[in-house]
């Protein structure tokens, strides 16, 4: 192999290993970006689901929204932001609205019921709000609380 040769591949082996290179830094500028634009649309959803955690809570506080569906709004919300939240004891009463509740009918499966049906389940879930009523207060206000810390409060 000449000398004129081997100049040439280690030229060229030197404008592909660059090029590739100059790939690579292009790709891993995407993944920063796409990473950073994950961390702020979780941001924002955690921020949007904070609002509304603090309008339901607020309502449950006034009286102003029923505290089964309150508290399985904020059970919602609350597992958007982080499933572990629904652990803490101040929060946990919200998981055990839903799990007392969760065969009752909701939306359009509630209006085939009969009225004696529908009845019975308000009684239901009236029994469920009179007995956990204290304990789904004191999450509201948790829930306050948490909105007023976070991020702090998180973890």
């Amino acid at each position: 192999m000449n000398e004129t040769i081997a100049w040439l591949m280690l030229g060229s082996a030197v404008v592909v290993v660059g090029g590739l290179g100059m790939y690579a830094l292009l790709l891993w500028r995407k993944v920063k970006s796409r990473d950073s634009f994950r961390r702020e649309e979780i941001r924002r959803a955690n921020e949007n689901c904070l609002e509304s955690l603090e309008v339901i809570a607020r309502a449950m506080l006034a009286d102003q929204v029923d505290l089964t569906e309150g508290s399985l709004r904020c059970k919602v919300l609350l597992e958007i932001i982080d499933p572990k939240l629904l652990e803490r004891p101040s929060l946990r009463i919200f998981a055990e609205v839903h799990q007392r509740t969760a065969h009752l009918h909701t939306h359009s499966s509630r209006r085939v019921l009969t009225p004696l049906q529908r009845l019975q389940e308000d009684r239901q879930r009236h029994v469920v709000e009179d007995e956990l009523r204290t304990g789904v207060l004191d999450a509201a206000h948790a829930v306050i609380d948490f909105k007023q810390r976070w991020p702090a409060g998180l973890h």
